[in-house]
């Protein structure tokens, strides 16, 4: 299992379950913790899941949502 962290402006739970939803589409994801509060989310995968291709995910979301978001 590879931890990775991404820096998400993140500004409620809502952001946070469109995040959790998004990467857990994921083939090989395993867990996601997304904190609003630090507007940290941590994915917990298989090395088979590439930081690049969340980060691409999740920098989808981000334009579309207004939201900045980064790989840590």
């Amino acid at each position: 299992m590879v931890e990775t962290k991404f820096e998400v402006g993140m500004t409620c739970s809502g952001c946070a379950d469109a995040i959790k939803r998004i990467l857990g589409k994921i083939d090989g994801v395993q867990s996601i913790d997304a904190n609003v509060d630090t507007k940290i989310v941590t994915v917990q995968a298989d090395p088979s899941v590439s930081p690049q291709y969340m980060l691409e995910k999740l920098e989808k979301w981000g334009t579309a949502a207004k939201k900045t978001v980064a790989l840590v």
